[in-house]
This record gives C-alpha cells, sequence and structure tokens, in this order.
C-alpha cells in the first residue's frame, strides 16, 4: 500500500511518503506563494497511489486547491481532524474541533515519543504552545505570533523598520539588531514563562518540542530542547493509523 502525509499549513505545505514500517520517507517543503504551486505538488507526486492523508489549517480555497490535486493521483483522500481522545491523547478543548488539527496532531506526535510530560511549541506564521502530561492528557495552550510575523506587523505599521534582518542581542546597539531581539525575545519570554508556569503546574519539567519553520531561530536559545522538524507529518502518521476518517474519496 502506499500512502502519503500531507501538511498544509499557513506559510507552507510539507509532504512525505509513509514506509511499511511507519518511518516518513523524504520530507519535501513548498511555499504557497511559489508559482505555479499547483504544478510544483504535481511534480511531487507520485502517478499513481493507493491513500492520501491531509491536514489542513489553511483557507478554504487553497485546501481545496490541494485537494483536487490529491484527487487525480490518489484513490483515497482522508482529512485529518481533531477529536476529544484518539491513540492515549484526550484534549483540554470542550469543542475540540476548535483545536487546529495541526496542535493535535503535533501532541499525537509527542505522546508516540513516549512519557512526557512534553511542552511543544511551534514556530510558524503563529507561535503555538501546548501542554501535555504524562498521562496524555492536553492541559490547555497559548497562540501568538511568530517573530517574523511581529516583524512584518511593524514593518506595515512603519515601513521604516525593516521586515527582516538583523541579529539576537540582549541589548541591541542598532535598530536591526534590536527588531530582531525584540521579536525573537518575546516569543523566547512566553517559552521560557510556559515552561515555568508548566513546572509549577505538573511538579516536574517538562520536555520542551521544538518545531515549525522558524524553530531553527530560536533553538539555540532551548539547548535542552528537541528539534522535531516534521512533528506534525509524524502525528499525522499516527493518525492515519487509528483515527482515519474518509474525505473526498472512498478508501
Amino acid at each position: 500500500m502506499s500512502r502519503w502525509l500531507f501538511d498544509l499549513g499557513n506559510s507552507r505545505l510539507k509532504c512525505a511518503p509513509l514506509h511499511d514500517d511507519g518511518s516518513l520517507g523524504e520530507v519535501v517543503a513548498l511555499a504557497h506563494e511559489q508559482t505555479e504551486f499547483a504544478r510544483e505538488l504535481q511534480r511531487l507526486l507520485p502517478e499513481r497511489a493507493d491513500s492520501a492523508c491531509l491536514a489542513s489549517v489553511a483557507s478554504p480555497t487553497l485546501s481545496a486547491t490541494v485537494i483536487e490535486v490529491l484527487t487525480q493521483r490518489f484513490r483515497c483522500i482522508s482529512l485529518a481532524r481533531s477529536s476529544a481522545r484518539l491513540a492515549g491523547v484526550r484534549t483540554a478543548y470542550a469543542e475540540p474541533a476548535r483545536l487546529g488539527v495541526d496542535r493535535f496532531l503535533a501532541l499525537l506526535a509527542a505522546h508516540g515519543r513516549g512519557t512526557g510530560p512534553w511542552l511543544i511549541a511551534g514556530v510558524g506564521t503563529a507561535l503555538t504552545i501546548d501542554l501535555l502530561d504524562r498521562d496524555g492528557l492536553h492541559r490547555g495552550g497559548r497562540i501568538g505570533p511568530s517573530p517574523r510575523i511581529m516583524r512584518e506587523a511593524l514593518h506595515a505599521a512603519a515601513v521604516q523598520l525593516p521586515p527582516h534582518g538583523g541579529d539576537y542581542r540582549e541589548f541591541a546597539s542598532d535598530t536591526v539588531d534590536a527588531l530582531a531581539s525584540g521579536c525573537e525575545g518575546a516569543a523566547l519570554g512566553l517559552i521560557d514563562r510556559s515552561l515555568a508556569q508548566a513546572t509549577r503546574m505538573l511538579g516536574e519539567v517538562p520536555t520542551l518540542l521544538l518545531h515549525g519553520g522558524g524553530a531553527d531561530m530560536l533553538a539555540p536559545h532551548f539547548p535542552d530542547a528537541l528539534r522535531a522538524p516534521a512533528l506534525v507529518l509524524e502525528g499525522l502518521a499516527a493518525w492515519s493509523r487509528v483515527g482515519t476518517v474518509p474525505g473526498t474519496a472512498e478508501c
């Protein structure tokens, strides 16, 4: 059986084949703004395959574009959704459908890695933080802007402020470094506070899991953190084994 996994985020699409032993094949990322996005996606895919699992937090229009491409290549397509409990994970949300599917899949992936607790920080368009205790109970989370979005928002409000560049400094001596330091520092502070509060709540220090396109920027500040570049795809692999619900095609 040939199965592929697709993580459609707000900025990029990440995809990989799923091997028979449950491991991921080579992960490839495509930016949404890339010209001829649909055609580039088609080039990545096999001519024909059995099934595809898609997790999307993107706009309905972009999701429909990706689904249209997938229906041309895959016999079966399943759309991942958040649920109250699955594979040993119980979500904190009273309405699980309101929990972003990327966050839900990251919880599944963390729990599948072994005994927690885990503090999961996703650094993409948003900075998302979720706490998962050692029993698989989601204790809730936070959502804030990522450093990249903070820089872009400042540039939009004050065009003289550059939207990128600069190096992190504890106390910067020029504007571009000050911008990098402030925006990165805001994200670092939110993660630091979340770690401290999680430790107080649970009585033990959770392992920090960093994932997302902006995680490399923050990782040097957390030497004990684990980097998990394909965490959502890991969770989607787990979901495909136990939570698959047919989507646009019959499985």
